[in-house]
Order: structure tokens, then C-alpha cells, then sequence
């Protein structure tokens, strides 16, 4: 039987019991049993599906019930509240990097992405963002699922939306309580804020592991420049891809090591593939074409990895540290003002003052302040070259020192610092500095942070200025420097360099070779009115000077306990560079917020300290400081000598510091040179002396900054004489108007003044009278002196003149001559039995007789009496066959005569009448008496030999060379004049070791 036949069969038969209703009355039974039975499952699953419904709503709720409801407003402050990294600027806004943080991040706007870069974050990270309202449903679900079942694939349940609450309101703990509170808190969101505002937030704040530089970082704009090297609209396909991957395991996929520079090839691999999985969603969700997709898949995107770069602290570890540690001084202030304290109570409260402080480091790290600094890149750069690759600082020096932690004896090995500081004069702003010579080695800021005794750097702040504003003196004011006790000092007076002196000086040659007894004497004439405490802290800034070191008579020659700074130094002696008003030196231009609202702005506010005219006198005297005092070595070793700079050298006790500061009309800059734990400086071995060695530094320094701004280091500008300045001639002697005998002696000199302080009584200090010469020198002439060798109208101290300024009890009017243009002082007469060592005493004895007499041309020459008391010589003559007589006096060792034949002798007359015995005779012509023939050979031997009083004539021409020789000013005797700068405090002795002329 076919399938046909079959089918006919059994179609017949159903026909069959459908006609006789069998069929019917069967189905209907079975239907409305299995109906029934759905109906009840139905229904108990709906009721099931209310109870567990109502069972999760209650367990939901129970986990959110803490939760605030939070305002828009809330949540735009949390949502936006992401740590933003404070970013650093040298001079005219050139980006310099930024603060040191735990992590970097910059904010950046949605306007200043690339779609590209956002199509694959939402195709990696929320491909339905567009469309869902703050949360997935099917994606909780899956999620939820795969967490039950411990799925090995977990596809993850959160969008960008809940991303953003979990980082910037939430945490990132597992727990079903903060999940709840995410889809809560996303739904909220999504009402609040539109879809761009939240896609924005979320771009600034996802982290993406480190950049180039090992630095952990935030945010799309600094991971495309961290790892790109580009902006976040400039990236490419596969670029964007590679980025949009970092985020779900930033440590994972970042190409770069922890410490910097790029991970091994294994380790570059993960990031490489998650890129390509990117990419396969971007083709996928059909962001980008099947071509785009074959070539970014292609894509060498190592070849884009940014170079391993240094980091602001580690290129510029001086100036980053500098700039962090003023601008949260400045943020600390902002925040105490901003809650409504002022400065005085919160520094009244050491906890509050201590809060505030973590507060403003807090903030400067994460608030992505702008902070913008004076300091010219290209300046600051080009220093630390001249300063690390200067060769003449000196040698490095080793010394044991104890641990004080472990007590150890440890060894040390300690380089000569520097520190630098240049400035404007006008505005205060710091150009550029110098902090050392390797941050690397030396972590301490010499510029701005070491303190050290100023050494005579400050006498023309302190000494020369105050008392020129005061009236004490002025550039011409005579000052006497010899051995002397001065008020208030304890100890032994302050001596020059190898205990020296120099006689009666201007103010301004004082000044000019830094001699220590003027300035001290000055000072001591006014500290009663403490000058330091006026002047140089109050005025001038320097708050590192205490209340004890400001009441120290030693300040006046820079001994301090602690010390200054380079920039207080440089800053206070800026003053004469800005017509006598100071500015505070800064280093921070403004601080604005991301938005760029000024929080801070820098104004400058001069303080009035000398006037005009003070500082012009100033300046003056301070070009001859340079032009040819301590420091005339500086115009050999400048590019531009055209350059109106005045300065000033400065050197410690026993030579531990070095400085030299200088200004000109537009700028100022100082040096200083020392070990860090203090010691000599001084180095015998070295072709430049220690002070030569700073100021090359600062030569150098000068000129390379020079060539980069002229205009500004070097002005073509001279300072400008101001009026009530007048020049007026005075008498060295006592720097009062000249008169007559002072004219006379050769001693009046000119220098400008102060027209208030110009001299008004005429000098005193000379009386004419009779003296005679002993020795080269005039002496009054006594009672018992011969009248022959007085001569009548010559000149003399005044006793009164030496009573009123206390020199009449000096053993020796010497002392007061100076060094240079003694043989004028030296025809000056002491008084008449006064205490003076020209003053003659009488030794009972006859001097002794002049030797060597001889005759010459038409001449009478003989060497001169070895007393010290002579005054001068008689000449005695026989005519053939006659006696001795008389024939005439002289004070010099010749006498003419005429062509007689005759015997002459020779005596000496010492300043009490007494003669010597005669000399030996001398026998010219043909007369009765023939001098006896010596053997020839005698003769020649006689001849041949020195007479002793010849050699004390040659001993004494070599004295005088040398006295001559003495008085140069070259540069050698610049630099023992520096060198008698030895400060300080409580002695002022200098070993013989150390007196060596450098």
C-alpha cells in the first residue's frame, strides 16, 4: 500500500468520528484542563513577580535610605570637583610644566576634542548613551547574571553616566549598597544635566595610567599629550582608539613604565590589542568605514609614543621648587582671607596657622591654579649653563663631621656654592637667579634661602648712606684710620686687611678700597639711632636680622650671626639703582584659576629710603668701587665697558663668603661664592684670587644675559645727577673749606656734596712756623736748634686742631698720613714738644760724622750722618797752611766751592746743636798738606768695596721703591684691599697664613 492509499485510509476515519462528535467532546476536556493549568501558573507567577517586585524595591531602598537628595547644584559642585593639576609659567606666559602632584590632569572643553576620540569612547564605553537615561536595564541584568553565575565574562553594567558618579561622588568599593546608590544617583544626573555636560565631565576626569615621564594622569587632554605629545583635537584613529582603551585597566595598557620612558615590547602588547578590540566596536557601532577600520587596524602606533621627558622638577628643579613654595604662601593668604580671617589671627594660632598651610599645598596641587612667574626663560636658562660649567670656583673640600643621628664620624665632601640674583630696579620683578650648582647634589637654594654674613656689602646700605641722609658725612668728609678703641666694641678694633691702616682718607677712598675702620667709626657716631632697624629693616626688607644682631657695632662691617640672603642683598642695594626707593624683589606676576579669574596680582609699592641726592653721592662713590677700588678686576672681564654700573665687594670673617653686587639704571644682580658648612675661601694655589673668582662669575653671568636682552642689562643710560648735588674743594686734612696753608701744602682735593651738608668753616688744622727737616720730615724747630738750618715759613699741625680730634696724644703724627701722597704730609712739622715720634728726643750723644767725602764737578759730596737726628752739616776749611775755620751749612750732603786749593772737613748737626766729629779731610789742589799714597792694590779693592754708609743709602732708595710701590693701585693691592674686609664680630684677628696677598 503506497503513502497515497494510506493517507485516504485514515482521512476517512477522522471524518468519521468528527461526524459523530467524539472528537469534540474529547478536545474540549484537554483544553480546558491544560488552560486552566496555565491559568493558574499565570497567575501564580504574576503574584510572584508583585512579591519579589516589592521584596527588591524594599531591598533597593534599604540600600539608598542614606543617600542625600541632592540639588542640581550639589551635584554640579561634586561632578566638576575633580583635582586639576596647577600648571607653572616662566615670564610673558611661556608654559614651564607643572607643580609636583600625585596626579596630573588639565581640564579641557568638549569643543577641544576630536569627535573621533569621542565616537570611541562611547562605542568602547557606552554604546547607548545617546539613548538611555542614566542606566541600562539589560546591562544591569547581564551584569547581575554574570556576577551570580561567576561568569568567567564579565561585560560590566555601567555607562558613562554612572562611571562619573562612581568616581566624583562614590567610591570605587564592590558592594551592592554602592551600586544602588550609582543607578540612583545616574538617574538624578541624567535629569540635571544634558548629555555633553556629562560626556565633558566625564573625558576631564577618567584616569589613563602615566605619561612619558612615569607621571600618573587624568583626563583626555593630558593623556593625549602625555602620550602623544598632541592636543585631544588633534589625535588620529587609531591614536583616539588606543586612548578610548586606556580606561578599563589604565595601569595595564599605558605604555609607559612606572619611572618613565617605554614599557618592554610584551609589555606594550595589551594596550596594542585593546586599541584593535576599539576599533572593532567603532566598525561595529559603524562610527568608522570598513577602510578606515583596515588602516587603523594597520597602524604602527608605537612609532607615536611621545619620548621620555624630563619633568619641571627634574629640568628645572630650582625654580619649580621656588615658584611651589612662594605661590602656596600667596594660596595660603587667598584661602585665610577668603574665610574671613585676616593674616594676624590665623598666625596668632599655631594649629589654625598649620591647618592653613596643608590647606594651601593641598590646593596648589589639585585646584589647576595658573601660576605665572618674572623669570626669563632664556635668561634663567643661559645661567645655569655659565654656572655649572664655570671653572674657577675653587676646589671642592673633604672634612669628618659627627652624625648626629647615629653619632658616626662621617666624611663630607662639600663643593664652593653659588647663588645669584637678578633683578629689576624699578619694578622688583626677578629676572632670573641662580640656586646652586646642581640641584641634583645640593638640594639648598643659595639665592634665595641660605643666609650668610653680607661682609662690607653692606657699609653702603648700612654705613656710607645712612650718614650721608643724616648729615654725618659726605663723599669729601675726612675720616682718620689708625689704631683705635671705638665705642661699643669689646674686643680689638676693627683692623684692615693684615692689620693695617691707612690714615686720613676721604669717606669716598674708604669706601672705594672697603677700608674697615671708617666704616665702623660712622657707624659708631650713629647707632644710637639704629640705623639697621630704619634702613634695613624697616625700609629695606631684610626681616633675617635680629633685634640683637641690630644693636652689634660689628654689623657695620657685615658680621652677623645668621645672615642675609643673596635676594634680601641684592633687593636692599637695588635702592640706589631705583633713585633711592625700594621695591620688594617677587618672582610671582599673578595666579589665576582654570576660568582665569585672578586670584592674585602683584603690585608694587616703593618705599621711600634715600633721597635723591643720598643716592646719587652713593652711586658715585661706589663707581670708583669699580673703576678703580676692590673691584677694578670687573671692567677687564665685561662685554659692554660702556655700562654705568656701581657695586660693591663684600667678604666674611676669615674669607668664608665671597659677593659682589652691582646696579646700573635699569637693573641690579649680586653674586656670592662659599662652602655650605663655612670655611676659607681663600686659596693661595688658584691663578684668581677668591675675590677675582666671584666677580668673573658675575661677569659672565652679566654678559650672557646681555646678549639675550641689551637693552634691558646693559643701558646706554648713565644715572642722572640730581639737583641740590654741587661740587666744593675741601683740605684732606680735615675735609673742612680750604685755606691758605692748606692750599700751600698741596692738600686741597674736590668731591661733590649734598648742598644741605657742603662744608661752612674754613680748615684749621695748619699754623706756619719755624721747623726743620730730620730725616725727610718737617719738625718744629726747638730752643737749642740750630738757627742755620731753620727755615722760617713752614707749616705745622694746629695743636688745638690735633686736641679737637683727639690726636694729640698720638705717639706718632705718621699714623695719620695715607698711604698715597705722604711726601706732602711729610713737610707738614708736628708741635713743638708734643708726643709725636717726629719730636726729637735728645740721647746725650753727638751724631755720628758724615763718611765718603769727595769731590765732585764743582761740588762737595758726602753720604749722610747714620743718627736719625740730624738736621744738617757744616763745612769747614784750611787754606794752605791755615787752620780750619768755618765756610758754611747746609742740610744737604753737598756744598759748592770754588777752585782753591784747601783741606775741607765735614760735621753733622743734630736738632740740639751738638756736632759729630769730623769727617775724614778731603785735599783739592796743591797744598802743604798731601794726602798719603795707598798701595795700588788697596785702591782697587777699596775701589771695588761698598762703604757701609752706601749701603744704607741703597737700603733706602729700596725703602722708598717699595713705599712707592706700596701706594699702586693695581690689582693685586685691590685684592689685599678686599681681603681687609675680614668681618667681624668678636675679633677681627687674621692668621699670618691668611694674610698672604692673594
Amino acid at each position: 500500500m503506497d503513502f497515497k492509499q494510506l493517507f485516504q485510509k485514515y482521512s476517512k476515519k477522522v471524518k468519521h468520528l468528527w461526524k459523530t462528535g467524539k472528537v469534540q467532546k474529547s478536545s474540549r476536556v484537554t483544553y480546558d484542563v491544560v488552560w486552566n493549568v496555565i491559568l493558574f501558573f499565570l497567575i501564580i507567577s504574576f503574584i510572584g513577580m508583585f512579591f519579589a517586585g516589592g521584596i527588591g524595591a524594599g531591598y533597593f531602598a534599604s540600600l539608598v535610605k542614606d543617600e542625600p537628595i541632592r540639588s542640581k547644584e550639589a551635584m554640579k559642585k561634586d561632578i566638576y570637583n575633580y583635582e586639576e593639576t596647577t600648571s607653572l609659567y616662566f615670564a610673558d606666559k611661556i608654559y614651564l610644566g607643572d607643580v609636583r602632584s600625585d596626579i596630573h590632569r588639565e581640564e579641557t572643553s568638549l569643543d577641544k576634542i576630536s569627535p573621533t576620540l569621542i565616537d570611541a569612547v562611547i562605542a568602547t564605553e557606552d554604546e547607548y548613551f545617546e539613548e538611555h537615561k542614566g542606566v541600562v536595564p539589560k546591562a544591569i541584568v547581564r551584569a547581575i547574571m554574570q556576577e551570580a553565575l561567576n561568569s568567567d565574562v564579565k561585560t560590566g553594567g555601567s555607562t558613562l553616566t554612572q562611571q562619573l558618579i562612581k568616581n566624583q561622588i562614590l567610591t570605587n568599593e564592590v558592594s551592592f549598597e554602592r551600586k544602588a546608590k550609582e543607578i540612583l544617583l545616574a538617574l538624578r544626573l541624567e535629569r540635571f544635566f544634558e548629555k555633553d555636560e556629562i560626556l565633558e565631565a566625564y573625558l576631564n576626569i577618567v584616569p589613563y595610567g602615566r605619561n612619558a615621564s612615569g607621571q600618573n594622569i587624568a583626563g583626555i587632554q593630558t593623556a593625549a599629550q602625555g602620550i602623544f605629545g598632541l592636543n585631544a583635537d588633534e589625535v588620529n584613529l587609531a591614536q583616539a582608539a588606543y586612548l578610548a582603551g586606556l580606561p578599563q585597566s589604565p595601569s595595564a595598557y599605558t605604555p609607559f613604565a612606572n619611572g618613565g620612558g617605554l614599557k618592554e615590547e610584551s609589555g606594550l602588547q595589551p594596550g596594542i590589542n585593546r586599541m584593535k578590540s576599539v576599533l572593532n566596536r567603532m566598525y561595529d557601532a559603524e562610527y568608522i568605514s570598513e577602510k578606515q577600520y583596515k588602516e587603523a587596524m594597520e597602524y604602527d602606533i608605537k612609532s607615536d609614543f611621545a619620548k621620555g621627558k624630563k619633568s619641571p622638577i627634574e629640568e628645572y628643579p630650582y625654580l619649580t621648587v621656588e615658584l611651589q613654595e612662594r605661590a602656596k604662601n600667596i594660596i595660603k593668604e587667598y584661602l585665610i582671607e577668603k574665610d574671613g580671617y585676616t593674616l594676624e589671627d590665623v598666625k596668632g594660632n599655631k594649629k589654625l596657622n598649620e591647618e592653613y598651610s596643608i590647606l594651601a599645598e593641598r590646593s596648589i596641587e589639585t585646584d589647576g591654579f595658573h601660576i605665572y612667574s618674572t623669570i626669563d626663560k632664556k635668561i634663567y636658562d643661559v645661567f645655569q649653563k655659565v654656572a655649572k660649567n664655570y671653572e674657577h670656583y675653587g676646589p671642592d673640600r673633604t672634612f669628618t663631621d659627627t652624625n648626629p643621628e647615629t653619632g658616626k664620624t662621617v666624611e663630607i665632601t662639600e663643593k664652593v656654592q653659588t647663588g645669584a640674583v637678578l633683578r629689576e630696579n624699578s619694578t622688583g620683578k626677578i629676572i632670573s637667579f641662580v640656586g646652586g650648582r646642581g640641584h641634583k647634589d645640593n638640594q639648598n637654594r643659595h639665592a634665595t634661602e641660605t643666609l650668610r654674613s653680607p661682609g662690607s656689602t653692606i657699609k653702603p646700605l648700612l654705613d656710607y648712606a645712612p650718614a650721608m641722609e643724616k648729615g654725618y658725612i659726605q663723599p669729601g668728609t675726612v675720616l682718620a684710620d689708625y689704631a683705635k678703641k671705638l665705642p661699643g666694641w669689646d674686643y680689638n678694633e676693627p683692623s684692615n686687611y693684615g692689620g693695617g691702616h691707612y690714615g686720613i682718607v676721604s669717606a669716598r677712598t674708604a669706601l672705594t678700597n672697603s677700608y674697615n675702620m671708617p666704616a665702623a667709626e660712622i657707624y659708631t657716631r650713629m647707632i644710637h639711632e639704629n640705623p639697621a632697624k630704619e634702613y634695613l629693616v624697616d625700609k629695606m626688607g631684610i626681616s633675617t636680622l635680629t633685634k640683637e644682631e641690630q644693636a652689634y657695632p660689628s654689623l657695620a662691617i657685615g658680621a652677623t650671626e645668621k645672615g642675609i640672603t643673596v635676594e634680601e642683598n641684592v633687593s636692599a642695594f637695588s635702592t640706589f639703582g631705583n633713585n633711592g626707593k625700594f621695591v620688594d624683589g617677587y618672582m610671582i606676576e599673578k595666579i589665576t584659576t582654570n576660568d582665569g579669574d585672578v586670584i592674585y596680582q602683584h603690585e608694587t609699592k616703593p618705599t621711600d629710603v634715600f633721597s635723591p641726592q643720598t643716592t646719587y653721592l652713593s652711586v658715585d662713590m661706589m663707581r670708583d668701587v669699580i673703576n678703580q677700588g676692590t673691584g677694578a678686576y670687573l671692567r677687564s672681564q665685561l662685554s659692554n665697558g660702556g655700562v654705568d654700573w656701581a657695586g660693591k665687594t663684600g667678604t666674611s670673617q676669615d674669607y668664608k663668603d665671597a659677593w659682589f653686587i652691582a646696579t646700573n639704571p635699569n637693573v641690579t644682580f649680586g653674586t656670592w661664592i662659599g662652602y655650605d658648612t663655612p670655611h676659607s675661601i681663600y686659596n693661595t694655589g688658584m691663578s684668581l684670587s677668591y675675590s677675582k673668582r666671584n666677580i668673573k662669575l658675575w661677569a659672565q653671568l652679566i654678559n650672557s644675559a646681555a646678549d639675550i636682552k641689551p637693552e634691558l642689562i646693559t643701558p646706554s643710560d648713565r644715572f642722572k645727577q640730581p639737583e641740590g648735588i654741587v661740587s666744593r674743594s675741601y683740605c684732606a686734612i680735615s675735609g673742612m673749606l680750604p685755606s691758605e696753608l692748606c692750599a700751600k701744602a698741596g692738600l686741597v682735593k674736590t668731591d661733590l656734596f649734598n648742598v644741605k651738608y657742603v662744608p661752612t668753616k674754613k680748615d684749621d688744622s695748619l699754623i706756619g712756623g719755624s721747623y726743620v727737616t730730620v730725616n725727610g720730615k718737617a719738625v718744629v724747630a726747638g730752643p737749642n736748634t740750630p738757627s742755620e738750618f731753620v727755615k722760617g715759613d713752614g707749616l705745622a699741625f694746629n695743636p688745638e686742631w690735633l686736641k679737637r680730634n683727639g690726636y694729640d696724644n698720638l705717639s706718632d703724627l705718621s699714623q695719620l698720613y695715607p698711604r698715597t701722597g705722604t711726601e706732602k704730609w711729610e713737610k707738614i712739622s708736628g708741635p713743638s714738644g708734643g708726643k709725636v715720634g717726629s719730636a726729637i728726643k735728645d740721647d746725650g750723644k753727638s751724631p755720628a760724622a758724615p763718611s765718603s767725602l769727595s769731590k765732585s764737578g764743582g761740588k762737595l759730596t758726602w753720604s749722610k750722618s747714620g743718627s736719625n737726628d740730624v738736621v744738617g752739616y757744616r763745612i769747614y776749611k784750611a787754606s794752605a797752611g791755615g787752620d780750619l775755620s768755618l765756610v758754611g751749612s747746609t742740610v744737604d750732603t753737598s756744598y759748592p766751592i770754588g777752585g782753591e786749593s784747601a783741606v775741607y772737613r765735614v760735621k753733622a748737626v743734630d736738632y740740639f746743636g751738638k756736632e759729630s766729629s769730623p769727617s775724614k779731610e778731603l785735599i783739592v789742589g796743591d797744598t802743604d798738606k798731601k794726602e798719603p799714597e795707598k798701595p795700588e792694590k788697596d785702591q782697587d779693592k777699596k775701589k771695588d768695596e761698598k762703604k757701609p754708609d752706601d749701603k744704607k743709602e741703597e737700603n733706602k732708595d729700596k725703602k722708598d721703591k717699595e713705599d712707592q710701590d706700596d701706594s699702586k693701585p693695581d690689582e693685586e693691592k685691590q685684592d689685599s684691599e678686599e681681603a681687609s674686609e675680614n668681618n667681624g664680630g668678636e675679633t677681627n684677628t687674621v692668621d699670618k697664613e691668611e694674610n698672604a696677598n692673594p
